[in-house]
């Protein structure tokens, strides 16, 4: 029965039974055998890459990701388990997005592992040695995902669905909602965009020596190791030359700066030099919650700007400048507000959980003969509760492109992976967006898999009778847009309004005014 909802159910049943001893085990261990049994197979999967002997960086480069992408599995696999120990199986509907943001993370990790190879006989084995591995990840998203239907069923009188169904009218009666995971001091941080409170810095950075430390990531070196409460890094105007590595033993941190056209963080890493997608970061954030205020606008060409791995991230008001591959959200839940994003060709892209809101998303002037695209979401399973949304905002050509904006074609969004899902809401989108909205990763690929949802667009580009006439391309109706509304698609109420933020994240949708 708890198999029933999988996509890879020999898999299922094969691996349960032998990770549960019991002749007749009971049903709610398997809950948890669901998730143990992956950390064997994507061990003996990434440990492959210990095996092979080469000389070539590019491969040597891919082997020392697919390491730092096991441990942070593990990381990942271990905080799942670690929540059914802590708090029961019985407690798993009410923990299951949590779960499922981690085990899409998992899922995530083992496909970066292997886009790192280079296309070739090595690449083909990564992809096989990862297979089993991949299904068992995906059995467990689909496990948690019903889960509160399954242990409904095994509870016999229905209480654990009774209680769901009353919980969820009971948050649908929130008009607004904020993040639960930001802590309860910094909640007023932030009043619809605006600051209600000074932040009182704990070190400062200044080029001119004026502060405690001349870098970003020198302040960061020296952060406490342990410390209690939020720790603030004010940066002074300057532009500051330097790749940005925020760690995951470095939580609850802030970094803001007084004006992103003066406080830049810049960096040169890219792929066309040979660095590898994964590391090309000049901002890298791999830790539990972050905030960026203000923190600048950095200045790359064909890198990346932010490997977002965090489990909560919050970016109010940042200025994020590139052109392809700007933004990486890579995974988990991260919430935008206020941001302006430009670039040129797939520039954000990842498998996280993202909500856009209130942002102004700049396509820019690409080189010649090239496309633009916004968006290539990068979901990979269709049991990941992951994806983009862009809510509130505003989709607009750059000053680069406004002299040849009708001689480039630019499109919302492509499908990097299988499943890639896009929803955009209650947002303006200018005449830069080609008629068709969408454009084809390659061939057929995805386009019978992907999901891509509209709702109330404005603007000569949110026209909808044009778009392209595949199965996942549609137009929503505002029960199912309510569902992306930030307040239910990252848990924004549980965790965002514990920021301080005074952050509008409404469960209900209201039209942009």
């Amino acid at each position: 029965m708890i198999c029933t909802t999988t996509d890879y159910k020999s898999t299922c049943q094969k691996s349960l039974s032998k990770a549960v001893k019991s002749n007749d085990p009971d049903p709610k261990e398997l809950v948890k055998a669901a998730i143990s049994v992956i950390f064997d197979a994507i061990g003996a999967a990434f440990n492959r890459t210990q095996q092979i002997k080469t000389t070539d960086a590019q491969i040597s480069g891919a082997m020392e990701d697919c390491r730092e992408l096991f441990n942070s599995s593990k990381d990942e696999l271990h905080a799942s388990l670690n929540t059914i120990v802590d708090r029961g199986v019985d407690q798993i509907p009410e923990q299951a997005d949590n779960i499922r943001t981690w085990l899409s993370a998992v899922m995530a990790y083992q496909q970066t592992c292997v886009d790192g190879f280079p296309k070739g006989e090595l690449k083909a084995k990564m992809e096989e040695a990862m297979k089993q591995a991949r299904e068992m990840t995906s059995n467990a998203l689909a496990i948690v995902g019903d889960a509160a239907k399954y242990l409904g069923m095994l509870s016999g009188d229905g209480v654990i669905g009774r209680r769901l169904l009353e919980e969820e009218e009971e948050e649908a009666e929130a008009e607004e909602e904020l993040p639960e995971w930001v802590p309860d001091g910094d909640r007023r941080m932030v009043k619809e965009g605006k600051y209600e409170v000074k932040l009182k810095a704990n070190v400062t950075v200044a080029k001119d020596g004026s502060g405690q430390f001349k870098s970003i990531s020198a302040a960061l070196e020296n952060m406490p190791k342990k410390y209690k409460g939020r720790y603030v890094i004010y940066v002074k105007p300057g532009v500051y030359d330097e790749t940005v590595v925020v760690e995951r033993n470095m939580e609850n941190v802030t970094i803001y700066g007084d004006d992103p056209a003066k406080t830049i963080i810049t960096g040169t890493k890219n792929f066309v030099d040979g660095t590898r997608t994964f590391q090309t970061a000049t901002f890298a954030a791999t830790f539990i919650i972050f905030y960026c205020k203000i923190l600048g606008r950095p200045r790359i060409n064909y890198g990346i700007l932010s490997p977002i791995t965090i489990s909560r991230s919050v970016f109010l008001n940042c200025n994020m400048e590139g052109f392809q591959d700007t933004l990486y959200a890579q995974t988990h839940r991260q919430f935008y507000r206020g941001c302006v994003i430009s670039g040129t060709v797939d520039f954000i892209f990842g498998d996280a959980s993202a909500v856009f809101q209130n942002c102004l998303l700049l396509v820019r002037r690409p080189l010649d003969n090239q496309q633009n695209i916004v968006t290539a979401q990068g979901r990979i399973d269709r049991h990941e509760n992951t994806g983009f949304v862009l809510h509130r905002c505003k989709i607009l050509p750059d000053p680069s492109l406004k002299p040849v904006v009708k001689n480039v074609r630019s499109y919302l969004g492509r499908p990097w992976k299988e499943n890639s899902r896009i929803v955009i809401m209650e947002s303006e989108i200018g005449e830069v967006i080609s008629p068709e909205g969408y454009t084809p990763w390659e061939g057929e690929f995805a386009l019978k898999t992907l999901s891509y949802s509209e709702y109330k667009n404005s603007g000569a580009g949110g026209e909808v009778k044009g778009r392209v006439k595949w199965a996942g391309v549609r137009v929503i109706e505002k029960e199912d847009a309510e569902l992306f509304a930030a307040g239910n698609f990252i848990q924004a109420g549980d965790w965002v309004k514990k920021t301080g933020a005074g952050v509008s994240v409404p469960i209900r949708l209201r039209l942009y005014d």
